[in-house]
């Protein structure tokens, strides 16, 4: 049996679930979303900003940004060209433009300029799928829609024996059924900060790792064994 002793049935998953809970929130007690942020608006645009780039990357463009384009209307009637030439440095930079311009547009025409507060509506936006809506409804509003699922989600939630799939809409389902709702926000949050800061992608810092004791993966030097 694995380190974990983590077989398939549920309830073993949910006491590893439990375990991984209390390992994360004694070491990362006050952990918050990375995306600068001081309005749904804003972390919903900055979310949209982060597929396939850095956090630390959208911070450094977000507030040229937002000075710019303050509201929904602001960046609804923005020049296409002018909200590329912020956003080029993030990446994909027409069809991130296309996609915060898209959804303010929509924003204003059927929500009155205010953030949904629904999954179903959120994802009816253009640029937003469940990963971003989810971090919306969780950050900014403290409603638990499900599990964000990001690369380092994915992968550590993988290794802890959590989940076996590498489809995120699998992994947040089966997330959801291990883990208590009212941590599937801290969840996202906790295993993101552990992901940038000790069980890192190339090089995990076991040692150091809060979850020695239940992970099946300890010592790995490379990502497979």
């Amino acid at each position: 049996m694995a380190k974990t002793d983590v077989p398939g049935g549920i309830a073993e998953k949910r006491k590893q679930a439990r375990r991984v809970v209390r390992g994360l929130a004694k070491t990362y007690p006050d952990v918050e979303c990375a995306l600068i942020h001081d309005s749904p608006f804003q972390l919903l645009v900055a979310t949209i900003l982060s597929a396939q780039c850095t956090d630390v990357r959208v911070n450094a463009e977000t507030p040229k940004l937002f000075k710019k384009y303050p509201t929904p209307q602001k960046l609804a009637a923005s020049r296409q060209a002018d909200v590329e030439r912020i956003v080029k440095p993030l990446g994909f930079f027409r069809a991130k433009a296309t996609n915060i311009s898209g959804m303010a547009q929509k924003l204003v025409e059927e929500f009155d300029e205010e953030v949904p507060r629904t999954l179903d509506e959120l994802v009816s936006l253009p640029g937003v799928g469940r990963k971003t809506a989810n971090v919306v409804l969780g950050t900014a509003f403290g409603i638990s829609s499900g599990v964000v699922v990001d690369t380092h989600v994915k992968r550590i939630s993988n290794l802890l024996g959590l989940t076996t799939s590498k489809n995120p809409e699998i992994i947040e389902r089966e997330l959801n059924a291990v883990l208590p709702k009212k941590e599937w926000i801290m969840y996202s949050h906790r295993v993101i900060h552990h992901g940038r800061r000790i069980c890192i992608a190339r090089r995990p810092n076991c040692p150091e790792c809060p979850l020695l004791k239940c992970c099946d993966r300890v010592g790995l030097p490379e990502l497979e064994r």
